[in-house]
This record gives structure tokens, C-alpha cells and sequence, in this order.
């Protein structure tokens, strides 16, 4: 079993409420919109990271973060980019790499949009943990933790961090 925290869109910013909650992680996953390689490295520090790079992030981000996350963990295949819609909605390149992929989760940022939603055409979950940060038009910072076991999403929680 592990134990994930999972934000993004955190656009520069990270606060001691984001770090409080992501302590006591065993891996930290950032779905894109970093904003500076800083945030990278805070997080890092508390917990093994992986990411993505987003739509705003420069070259000191995109040095050190793919495009893709593709890997398994607990027997759960998990996809992670930053643009990639959601169930029903998902961007070009997203829906390609779900159709080639298959993960059994799919975890996308971008829209700022807290979003947990089962895909049965696919058979995968997606998960959007909308934007930690303060910067967009959402009015509540949130991301998710949640249990990885038996390749199975389990005790998912939504962290609301309060208002941007």
C-alpha cells in the first residue's frame, strides 16, 4: 500500500496548509503548472515526486519533468499529463494516450476543476485534483489523497486548502 498525494496547477505557489496535508506521503504527484522548478524541489524534500510538466511552465520545470507519467505502482497502471480532459471530454492527445496506454487511472490538471469520474468505456478512473495554487478562476484550492492497494484507488480524500 501506498500512500499518495496528488495536486497540480500549483502556478509558484505552495503554502503550509499544501505542505501539511502532503506530509506523511509515501509519493507526491503534481499534474502540471509547477511554475518554477522551486516547487519541484520543496516537494521532493518531502517525498519521492513525480510529474508533469503544464502549459506554463518554462525550461527549469521541463528539465526535470516529463510530458508523460507512465508507470505501475501496486499493480495499478497510472497515466499522468497535464492536458488530458476527462471521461467523455478528453483533449486529442489525451484520448490517444488512454486508447494506447490502457491505465486503470488517469490523471490529468489544467482545468482547475476538481473532478473524480469513473470511465466504464474504458475502465479506468480519472482524477483531476483541480489547482492548489492561487492563480486561475477557481475560488477553492484543493488537491487528493488517497491509498494505492491490490491495484485499486482506495480511501480517496479531497483536501479543500480554503480559498485562493
Amino acid at each position: 500500500m501506498k500512500k499518495i498525494g496528488l495536486l497540480s496547477d500549483t502556478h509558484s505557489y505552495l503554502d503550509d496548509r499544501i505542505l501539511h496535508h502532503l506530509r506523511g506521503c509515501d509519493e507526491i504527484w503534481h499534474a502540471g503548472d509547477f511554475g518554477t522548478a522551486e516547487v519541484a524541489e520543496t516537494l521532493v524534500a518531502l517525498a519521492p515526486l513525480r510529474g508533469v510538466y503544464g502549459n506554463i511552465d518554462g525550461q527549469d520545470v521541463r528539465r526535470t519533468q516529463p510530458l508523460v507519467q507512465n508507470f505501475a505502482i501496486e499493480g495499478l497502471r497510472v497515466l499522468i499529463t497535464h492536458i488530458g480532459g476527462y471521461p467523455g471530454h478528453y483533449s486529442p492527445a489525451g484520448r490517444t494516450l488512454v486508447q494506447q496506454e490502457r491505465p486503470g487511472l488517469f490523471i490529468s490538471g489544467h482545468s482547475h476543476i476538481l473532478k473524480v469520474m469513473p470511465d466504464p468505456k474504458l475502465g479506468l478512473l480519472h482524477l483531476n485534483p483541480g489547482a492548489a495554487g492561487r492563480h486561475g478562476f477557481h475560488k477553492v484550492r484543493t488537491l487528493l489523497r488517497f491509498e494505492v492497494a491490490a491495484g485499486k484507488v482506495q480511501q480517496l480524500q479531497v483536501i479543500e486548502l480554503g480559498p485562493k
